[in-house]
């Protein structure tokens, strides 16, 4: 009776510390200099024997040099050029190809992780189910302050984790760009990130991580993707990021991604998620800072506002680039 308990454990532990894990962090603007070293040197504190850090240059040769001559002679870090066309897709599929890790995971390069980052998400990979995990992606504001007019539920428009995602370890529709992982199979089975959609520079964009999830799922339905939010990256918002047309072209920029994905995959999938949150998370919110604002904090109408306006602006880009004959 004991050996048949112990035996999968010893199995798990076997399984956990045999794989490899690649992490790759892409990068493609000498402004973020400092935020890819500590991004850089985040990870390769974790690195176990066999990991590798790779740093995937945009095209930016300017770049390239610097990160090349910076980090030649960090054991376990390497620095190549993208061979991608222009844009975060095309930096992370260089990344896939170059990769040797059975785990790939992605870091953004204005994130910092947390010291067992790329250890739990190897053990959440280590489940036989588990093809994709990610992790969450805490804003990290200017001044060390959220902007008291910005909600929790739109942190997805500064690469983060929002109100209305899992409290416990949960299985979701797809993972946060920012912090994310998954096993070699997925790009075997599934194939590369789509560069029909994602971030191309500053472009208010994304969205290729959802496309690829829900494109796993429909080669293999009894994939698992999962999110851990006990465990945790850093991510820097810029000052750029906390003002209001930045909020709205970013939602505007998310619902013609959503269209984009909804092409490729099919509506169904690409808002089945969405609409959940359209539907109860959202509602809860307004009511919320209509409250605030009864209360005599003048913010709360401003978030209210801000939570309207972004519905209606993701609204407006998605019909836009569903209309569009290249949307």
């Amino acid at each position: 009776m004991h050996t048949t308990v112990a035996e999968p454990a010893i199995d798990q532990q076997d399984r956990t510390a045999a794989t490899t894990a690649t992490v790759a962090i892409c990068a493609y603007s000498m402004a973020r200099w400092p935020d890819i070293r500590a991004a850089v040197a985040s990870v390769v504190a974790q690195l176990r024997a066999g990991d590798e850090c790779i740093l995937v240059v945009d095209h930016n040769d300017e770049l390239l040099a610097r990160a090349t001559e910076t980090f030649a002679a960090h054991q376990g870090v390497r620095v190549i050029a993208s061979a991608g066309e222009r844009g975060l897709s095309g930096a992370r599929n260089t990344a896939v190809a170059e990769s040797k890790g059975k785990i790939i995971a992605f870091l953004d390069d204005d994130a910092v992780a947390g010291a067992d980052w790329l250890e739990q998400i190897g053990a959440a990979l280590a489940e036989p189910d588990v093809w994709g995990a990610g992790t969450a992606a805490l804003p990290a504001w200017p001044n060390g302050r959220r902007p008291t007019w910005f909600p929790p539920e739109f942190d997805w428009v500064v690469g983060c984790s929002y109100q209305g995602l899992p409290t416990e370890t949960a299985q979701v529709r797809n993972v946060i760009g920012a912090a994310m992982a998954f096993r070699r199979e997925v790009f075997e089975l599934a194939g590369n990130f789509s560069s029909v959609v994602g971030r191309i520079g500053v472009a208010p964009t994304g969205c290729e991580e959802t496309e690829l999830c829900i494109r796993l799922r429909q080669r293999r339905p009894g994939a698992v993707i999962t999110y851990l939010p006990q465990v945790a990256v850093r991510h820097r918002v810029t000052p750029d990021r906390v003002r209001g047309r930045y909020f709205l072209r970013r939602c505007l920029g998310e619902g013609r991604s959503k269209a984009r994905v909804s092409k490729l995959v099919g509506s169904d999938d690409a808002l089945h998620s969405e609409r959940a949150y359209v539907r109860s998370v959202l509602p809860r919110a307004v009511l919320r800072e209509l409250r605030r604002a009864m209360r005599g904090e003048p913010a709360g109408i401003a978030a209210a506002t801000f939570i309207v306006l972004g519905v209606v602006m993701a609204g407006i880009g998605y019909v836009e680039a569903t209309l569009s004959s290249d949307g």
